[in-house]
C-alpha cells in the first residue's frame, strides 16, 4: 500500500458532488483500485472523473487517459456500429445474414436474421470444437469456421450469450457490407468521428496507457456440473473463456480484432460514444443514429432464461433491456437499454431521461453487477430524481 492519498481527478458538476464523494471513497477504502465514471446528461458530460491507481502495488495512478479492457462492454460498441449501417440503409435487421455474407448459409443457418445475432438468438454461441485461442485472434479463419458450422439450437427460439462470437459474427457481416473489418470501421466511422478514446484492436503505441485487469480469486467456471453436450458448457470451452483475464495482458490479446470482449476504453469515452443512443442520435453536431433507428433496440427479442448464462435475460437489439426488477432493483422504469463486462464495466442508456453512465475499472469483482457500481448508480438515480 502506497502512503501517498489515492488520487482523485476530473470534472463534476455541483449536483453531482455526492456521486464524486462516493466514487472517492471506493478508491480511498480499497474496494476500488483505480477506476473512471463519466455520466452525460442532455448531451453534456456532467461527470467525468478518475481516479486510484493503475497497478496493483498503487505506484501508478490512474489518470485521465488510462484506459482499459472492457469486456463484454465491448458488445455496446458493436451495436452501435452495427446500428449506424442500419442507420444509413446499407443493413436491414429484418434481412438474413446470408444476404451479405452468402457463406454464413452453410449447415441450416440460411434463415438466421441481423437481429437474432445481434440479440444472441442465432444458435452460434460459440466454435465447434477444435478451436484455439489463435483461431479466434485470426479474423479471417474464424469468422470462416463460424460459417461453416451448424447453429446449436433453433435460431429465434431462445437467447444463448454469444461470449465470444459476438464481434465475429457481426463483424463478418459488416466486412462483406463495407470492405473493412469491424475495427477499423469503428474507428473510422463511430469512434473518430467523437473524438473518442475506445478501440477495438488497439495499437502498441497506446500499450503504455494500459491498465491491466486485476483479478484477485477469479472463479473457473464449475464446468462438472454442466452436460458436455450443452450450450453453456459449448461456449464455455470454445475455447476456454476461463483464461481471458491473463489473455487480456497480451499483445495479441489487446491487437486482436475481438469485438465481443477486447475493447479499450475508459468511463469518458464510454460514456461519449453510447450517449449517440441516450441523446437521439446526435453528439456534438455528429449524428449517428435516427430516433427510428434507436427505436429498434428496444423490440424485445427474447425474454427468458440464457442457455449460456442460465439467468433470466431481457434482449433487444444489440443491448440487454429492463429485466425483472429482482435482478437490477436499482434500475428506474423507463426505456433503458445497458450492458457490462466481466468484472464489473457497466454501461447504462436511459432514453427517457437523456442520460448514459459508464464506469470502467481494473479490480474485478465476481458479482453479476459490482457492488461499487451499484453503489453509484444508485447514487445517480437518487440525484436525477430530485
Amino acid at each position: 500500500m502506497s502512503d501517498h492519498a489515492t488520487p482523485l481527478g476530473g470534472t463534476c458538476s455541483g449536483r453531482f458532488d455526492s456521486l464524486r464523494e462516493l466514487f472517492a471513497a471506493k478508491l480511498e477504502s480499497g474496494e476500488d483500485l483505480g477506476a473512471s465514471v463519466a455520466v452525460v446528461i442532455d448531451g453534456e458530460m456532467v461527470v467525468d472523473l478518475w481516479g486510484g491507481w493503475a497497478n496493483e502495488t498503487r505506484t501508478v495512478p490512474w489518470t485521465e487517459n488510462t484506459i482499459a479492457n472492457v469486456f463484454s462492454s465491448t458488445k455496446t460498441m458493436t451495436a452501435l456500429t452495427a446500428l449506424v449501417l442500419v442507420d444509413r440503409g446499407e443493413l436491414d435487421l429484418d434481412a438474413n445474414v446470408a444476404k451479405y455474407w452468402p457463406e454464413f448459409a452453410a449447415r441450416g443457418k440460411e434463415n438466421i436474421k441481423v437481429r437474432q445475432v445481434l440479440s444472441h438468438t442465432s444458435g452460434v454461441s460459440g466454435w465447434d470444437q477444435p478451436v484455439t485461442i489463435d483461431d479466434v485472434y485470426d479474423f479471417d479463419k474464424s469468422t470462416a469456421m463460424l460459417a461453416a458450422q451448424a447453429p446449436w439450437w433453433e435460431p429465434g427460439t431462445a437467447s444463448g450469450y454469444h461470449a465470444l462470437t459476438y464481434g465475429h459474427l457481426i463483424g463478418g457481416v459488416i466486412r462483406r457490407i463495407t470492405g473493412q473489418r469491424l475495427g477499423e470501421f469503428f474507428a473510422t466511422e463511430v469512434a473518430g468521428p467523437l473524438r473518442a478514446d475506445f478501440h477495438i484492436g488497439l495499437a502498441p503505441s497506446e500499450f503504455p496507457r494500459v491498465s491491466n485487469l486485476v483479478a484477485l480469486d477469479w472463479p473457473q467456471t464449475d464446468l462438472n456440473r454442466l452436460d458436455p453436450n450443452s450450450v453453456a458448457f459449448k461456449t464455455n470451452t470454445g475455447p476456454d473463456l476461463d483464461k481471458n483475464i491473463e489473455r487480456s495482458r497480451t499483445e495479441r490479446w489487446r491487437r486482436a480484432d475481438i469485438g465481443a470482449v477486447n475493447g479499450h476504453g475508459n468511463a469518458r469515452s464510454v460514456a461519449r460514444l453510447q450517449s449517440a443512443v441516450s441523446s437521439g442520435g446526435e453528439v456534438d453536431g455528429v449524428r449517428l443514429l435516427s430516433p427510428k433507428t434507436i427505436g429498434r433496440i428496444f423490440e424485445v427479442q427474447s425474454n427468458g432464461i440464457d442457455l449460456v448464462l442460465g439467468i433470466p435475460l431481457n434482449l433487444g437489439i444489440g443491448y440487454g433491456l429492463l429485466p425483472n426488477p429482482n435482478v437490477l432493483p436499482f434500475l428506474p422504469e423507463g426505456r433503458l437499454c445497458l450492458w457490462g463486462g466481466a468484472g464489473g464495466s457497466l454501461v447504462i442508456n436511459d432514453v427517457d431521461r437523456r442520460l448514459t453512465f459508464a464506469y470502467v475499472m481494473n479490480k474485478m469483482r465476481t458479482d453479476l453487477i459490482s457492488p461499487n457500481v451499484e453503489a453509484l448508480v444508485k447514487r445517480l438515480y437518487d440525484i436525477v430524481k430530485r
